[in-house]
């Protein structure tokens, strides 16, 4: 059932999908009676996977990763001495700092707000603007940032050298002459980030076959995410296409990916965020700018779909993004030299 105010290109786009589909799945008129009526929607969506892709060179052992763990939490790598990955990126928070800028060295206050790195190890490319395409090339950007942690590297480095039980970890990860080095750094800290997978879900028990892990309610809004074409772009096990779109928010004057291109179309574009664990990772999009899940949906039905979602819908997708939150991973804080 589509709703009214559903854009015809849109409307026509997601008819067409599932018309595919059913022809994929052998259903049609003359199929027996499915028990579920949205089961036929379960082909658009793809669960957590036990592992994110692992690069060739950079391997998930034990060692990288215990070493990529207490790097994460580790404060002693930025010029004050007292802010680490976690600060911004805190566990007990999604992943994030739920204030609408992050705050960095002292007291600076950035453009944006912090996005979650729970799953980040199935991004396509990284930061709002996709200034970096892997977890590698990302890890070491805001240790130097000078509105971040705002340490050069170099300094990090020595820094950690101070320590036994970094030299100690650190050569146990990589076994190199002088394993302690910006490289390894990167490498372990992204092998940290890989194991930061949020499965099991409602909607993943959904798409393994358990009919009643996500409520009608839920259902609902799955439903009209593919009908209206959300998930054009929130596609994937993450839920994001990992690619850039024109969309300002208000508020926002931020020019997005245009910063690191120069390419007027890419004036106000930012990467799809992630609508994993989305009801927990608040408030929403580059600038922070809206604290409420419901806003953010219908913010989203007029910048990108060009209509007005009526209340009813709106609630059955926030219901749905409710479904998207997983198990977050639970392990013991480092105990740090």
């Amino acid at each position: 059932m589509h709703n009214k105010q559903t854009p015809p290109k849109l409307r026509s786009l997601s008819s067409g999908i599932i018309a595919a589909a059913a022809v994929a799945l052998g259903i049609g008129a003359s199929s027996s009676v499915v028990a579920d009526e949205f089961a036929q929607y379960r082909q658009f969506f793809q669960p957590i996977p036990s592992l994110a892709p692992i690069p060739a060179d950079n391997s998930m052992t034990a060692e990288k990763i215990e070493v990529g763990k207490m790097l994460f939490f580790e404060p002693r790598i930025s010029g004050s001495g007292v802010i680490s990955c976690a600060t911004c990126h805190n566990p007990a928070l999604g992943y994030t700092d739920r204030i609408p800028r992050a705050t960095g060295h002292d007291g600076q206050v950035g453009d944006r707000n912090t996005p979650t790195v729970l799953n980040s190890g199935l991004f396509e490319s990284q930061f709002w603007d996709g200034r970096a395409d892997t977890l590698e090339e990302q890890a070491l950007g805001p240790i130097e940032a000078d509105i971040e942690m705002n340490m050069p590297i170099d300094q990090a480095v020595n820094r950690l050298k101070e320590f036994p039980i970094y030299r100690e970890k650190f050569a146990a990860a990589f076994g190199d002459k002088d394993p302690i080095n910006p490289d390894n750094m990167a490498q372990a800290m992204a092998a940290f980030q890989r194991t930061l997978l949020t499965p099991n879900s409602p909607l993943d028990r959904y798409l393994a076959g358990d009919d009643g892990a996500m409520t009608t309610q839920q259902k609902r809004g799955m439903k009209s995410f593919v009908d209206r074409g959300c998930i054009a772009c929130h596609s994937g096990p993450a839920m994001t296409d990992s690619r850039f779109h024109r969309i300002q928010v208000p508020g926002s004057t931020d020019l997005g990916r245009y910063l690191v291109t120069g390419n007027e179309s890419d004036k106000h574009a930012f990467k799809t965020p992630t609508l994993r664990n989305v009801a927990l990772t608040y408030p929403y999009f580059n600038n922070g700018g809206v604290d409420e899940l419901s806003d953010a949906i219908k913010i989203m039905g007029r910048e990108m779909l060009r209509t007005e979602l009526p209340n009813r819908e709106v609630a059955d997708i926030e219901a749905f993004m409710h479904a998207l939150t997983g198990d977050i991973p639970e392990f013991p804080v480092p105990s740090l030299p």
